[in-house]
């Protein structure tokens, strides 16, 4: 009883949750600016900065790459293949749209490593990244099927209807939820170990880092891109 108050007393200053920092008030309603925020803003600058450096390395390209030059035609040509191997021919019209939800996610999986709340701890910010994937799925679904996408609902048999659709509208939840859990999930081991296991949490949580942020974060990311495509081109006929 005495350590399980103990433990109790020392995780009474254990903090994950999203806080807010300041409010302004716009049309009669108050909007709070929260850590997500702030978080989200760093990551994108993070990837604006790489992008322009990226655009004047490549502009003044040399002929046998070197340094960062190596780094940006390695993610190019990784995530390329990736997209190729995946969506085929129609991998030019998704390739942009793929890699730039892969760079956005993994850095904000990571940006655990430099002190931030990840933004993808955020359901606020994967529900969106869901519903953007939902939207070309249905998108694909419509445009190769035209009238097809609705009376495919309807099969193999009439009163599967509300399984089926049940079925399609949950998929941006599905997306959403299982890299917001994964995300989630490994901010509150993190923090549960720093505020219990302060006094001898040197050194040994970095380990716990390069899983939780690292590995789990590139996993969570392959998965989220993976499954957009892999849904994305059920919606597409085969050309065979």
């Amino acid at each position: 009883m005495e350590t399980a108050n103990l433990l109790a007393s020392s995780g009474s200053d254990v903090d994950f949750m999203v806080h807010g920092l300041f409010s302004y008030e716009l049309f009669g309603q108050t909007f709070w600016i929260t850590t997500t925020h702030v978080s989200i803003l760093i990551v994108m600058l993070i990837i604006l900065i790489f992008a322009v450096a990226a655009r004047i390395t490549i502009t003044h390209a040399q002929k046998y790459p070197k340094g960062f030059q190596n780094v940006v035609e390695l993610v190019v040509e990784m995530l390329d293949g990736m997209v190729k191997s995946n969506m085929g021919a129609h991998a030019k019209r998704y390739g942009n749209y793929i890699g730039s939800i892969f760079i956005f996610i993994f850095i904000s999986n990571i940006s655990g490593l430099f002190g931030l709340r990840p933004p993808t701890a955020d359901y606020g910010v994967t529900l969106p990244l869901g519903i953007m994937t939902f939207c070309i799925i249905q998108y694909n679904n419509i445009k190769y099927n035209k009238f097809g996408a609705f009376t495919d609902l309807f099969k193999p048999l009439p009163f599967l209807f509300p399984i089926n659709l049940i079925g399609e509208i949950a998929v941006p939840f599905s997306l959403s939820l299982r890299l917001f859990g994964n995300v989630l999930s490994g901010t509150v081991m993190m923090s549960l170990i720093y505020s219990l296991l302060s006094k001898i949490a040197i050194g040994w949580p970095g380990i716990l880092h390069i899983y939780f942020d690292v590995f789990s974060g590139a996993i969570q990311t392959y998965v989220f891109c993976m499954l957009t495509m892999a849904f994305t081109m059920q919606k597409i006929p085969s050309e065979d």
